[in-house]
């Protein structure tokens, strides 16, 4: 199994929190850009060239929560 491959199993397993650094290189190999949020904001937002919707995900102390997993596993079809 390669490096991405585990990755992406991590984020489809959906645990209750995931670290935001894999969240954000899964959806950087899924072609999504992330935008940084402004004045001290915890809301980063993710878009993609093409697609209409945007993926808002929240880094609570350098963690992501399962509600956002879930959002981003329909997103990416990795249901």
């Amino acid at each position: 199994m390669t490096k991405r491959e585990k990755l992406i199993g991590k984020i489809r397993a959906r645990p209750p929190h995931a670290d935001f650094e894999d969240v954000r290189r899964v959806l950087d190999l899924y072609g999504w850009t992330m935008r940084a949020p402004r004045s001290g904001s915890s809301h980063y937002t993710f878009a993609k060239a093409g697609e209409p919707e945007i993926i808002t995900v929240v880094k609570h102390h350098g963690r992501v929560g399962r509600v956002y997993l879930d959002n981003i596993c329909e997103k990416l079809g990795l249901d």
